[in-house]
């Protein structure tokens, strides 16, 4: 009989290597940090500081003791959390710290204190935090740099695919459980405990089915390096998994990690303009990478969850600074390692950048105009004195940008059951469940949160929702460093960007981090496991925001630019920054 058991899991193991992803040849190599007005605890607190989210289910025991996906005759497989094959799935590597004491990549957080709000279990859970999307790096002949606040160059799907299959090996592979449970167990390694944690393994695998199977039924538009389906993701967790399978939605229309220095000012966030308080877009990401939240009941436990509302206040006053420009800065262009901008074509492309940018791009944040808090740029000051940035909403048929992200947040219903909405808009919602969350933390605190205080932690901003069939546009600074281009990732680099979409490739590569200084971009030729982009698929088009001559909507956004006149205004493009944080005494917009 135990010959025939060793079989099963040998077959079953072929079986899985023959899923298991492909993948980068990548090495981890540890990047340098640009400056962006963050000391290393600043930095090192945004990248582990725990959410209160759970996102990789695993406990966090079961995580370092896990190894590859894959078989080996001699037993000698590296475990799953070394460097050398995480770095593979775009992960950046991150050096021990009282945050990440096990050295874990950016984005990880151990949370020792982890309490499922539904069943009471306590386990040290392991999830991501704001940093695991947007952290970027780009390496250009062997220097590496990390852009802090930006997007992420990570495939979530693979490593969600290779997670499972790790598990799964554990569970069938002859020879693998002896080697986990040795690592799990050191101290107290005894046949009832080893009984124990196998009979937990084979209740994880066997629970994970349901989770599979919701995976597998929102499946449609594949996401691959840089891009992820976050308000759809964020919306099947919440309303699907936490609540009802018949909630779960499609992943139709991946966005490219957005960058988030400056977002803190902004007076609407998300690629479609649709959140306006940071508190409800902190938390519903948080809920999105899976913090756990009761929304079945009984009432009483309704919107318990384990979202930690105090850190994400602490990041994002960390993100935001005390006043405009200075928190979080955008990277200035590196001459030293990219090579000397040419001022001179810089000059003739600020010309142009008035001309065909700043109409729905705002003028550059240095500029006195965006200095003056008078200007119609910034808001009226609210009852907290605080003004933000006014960013221009662009409808989608005139930009002719892919419509797939902010029409699905309008055409998208749940149903609400034991929550009271009935049937319900999917983005209001949302707002309120998240909204609902938060409050229930401010209320069970010892004495319950202040309404002032509540105020100052939600971001001095009401929870408002809106769904348009527009694209939100923002300032430029830091541009150079945000690659793929269009909110969905679609267009490899600045040069083809300025340009007709008749010129940008229908099919290209993401995943690699070979930086491209002159066209502005990663290098997108053929990658062995990286993600081959299919711009013809709806979610993925390429077209919109082009330059040529034709009368503008419908796609055009500026007349056709002669050779010298792109790159003009490419190299003046690298050029925009954040302004420099004001010295004391210094008044930033009011």
């Amino acid at each position: 009989m135990g010959v025939v058991r060793r079989w099963i899991g040998i077959v079953a193991a072929l079986s899985m290597s023959a899923c298991a992803p492909r993948l980068p040849a990548y090495r981890p190599s540890v990047p340098i940090a640009l400056d962006q007005n963050w000391s290393e605890a600043q930095w090192q607190r945004y990248h582990h500081a725990s959410q209160g989210t759970a996102t990789l289910k695993v406990p966090y025991a079961w995580l370092l003791a896990l190894e590859e996906p894959r078989l080996s005759l001699f037993g000698d497989v590296p475990l799953f959390v070394a460097p050398e094959y995480l770095s593979r799935f775009g992960f950046i590597p991150s050096p021990k710290s009282a945050d990440n004491p096990d050295g874990l990549p950016v984005g990880f957080a151990r949370d020792p204190d982890y309490v499922d709000p539904v069943t009471g279990e306590k386990k040290v859970a392991v999830g991501f935090t704001c940093a695991a999307c947007h952290t970027g790096q780009i390496e250009y002949k062997g220097t590496v740099m990390r852009i802090e606040g930006g997007p992420a160059l990570t495939d979530l799907g693979k490593f969600r695919e290779a997670l499972s299959l790790a598990v799964g090996y554990t569970r069938y592979v002859p020879g693998r459980f002896g080697r986990f449970a040795s690592r799990v167990l050191s101290g107290h390694d005894t046949t009832e405990a080893r009984s124990t944690l196998e009979q937990e393994l084979k209740d994880f695998v066997d629970a994970g089915k349901k989770d599979l199977e919701l995976e597998l039924a929102s499946k449609d538009v594949e996401e691959g390096f840089a891009r992820l389906d976050a308000i759809n993701r964020i919306g099947n967790f919440v309303f699907g998994n936490e609540l009802d399978a018949s909630n779960v939605a499609k992943l139709a229309a991946p966005v490219n990690y957005p960058h988030i220095w400056d977002a803190s000012w902004f007076d609407w966030v998300q690629y479609n303009g649709s959140i306006r308080q940071p508190m409800v877009r902190n938390a519903g990401e948080a809920m999105g990478v899976l913090a756990g939240v009761n929304l079945r009941g009984p009432t009483a436990d309704l919107y318990k969850s384990t979202v930690k509302v105090k850190t994400l206040y602490e990041i994002e006053e960390l993100l935001a600074g005390a006043a405009p420009y200075k928190g979080l800065r955008s990277p200035r262009w590196p001459a030293e390692i990219l090579g000397e901008i040419d001022a001179a074509k810089a000059a003739r492309g600020a010309a142009l950048y008035t001309e065909l940018c700043q109409g729905c791009h705002l003028p550059p944040l240095d500029s006195k105009e965006m200095q003056d808090p008078a200007s119609p740029y910034w808001s009226e000051p609210n009852a907290a004195g605080e003004r933000y940035l006014t960013l221009r909403m662009v409808k989608i048929d005139y930009v002719g940008t892919d419509p797939g992200q902010a029409a699905g947040m309008i055409s998208r219903k749940v149903q609400t059951g034991p929550l009271g909405m009935g049937e319900a808009a999917f983005g209001p919602a949302l707002g309120t469940v998240v909204e609902r969350t938060v409050s229930r933390w401010y209320d069970e605190q010892v004495p319950p949160v202040s309404a002032a205080d509540r105020a100052r932690m939600n971001g001095n901003r009401d929870n408002l929702i809106r769904a348009e069939l527009k694209y939100k546009t923002r300032p430029l600074d830091g541009i150079w460093a945000t690659a793929p281009y269009l909110h969905n990732g679609s267009v490899p680099n600045l040069y083809l960007l300025l340009g007709p979409a008749s010129e940008r490739p229908k099919t290209f590569f993401l995943g690699s981090r070979q930086f491209d200084p002159q066209h502005v971009g990663y290098d997108y030729a053929k990658l062995d496991g990286g993600f081959e982009m299919d711009t013809t698929i709806p979610g993925n088009s390429n077209r919109g925001h082009e330059f040529r001559d034709a009368p503008l909507g419908n796609g055009v956004v500026g007349r056709a630019l002669l050779e010298d006149e792109r790159w003009a205004l490419i190299e003046y493009l690298k050029t925009l920054d954040s302004p420099l944080p004001r010295g004391k005494g210094d008044s930033p917009p009011q």
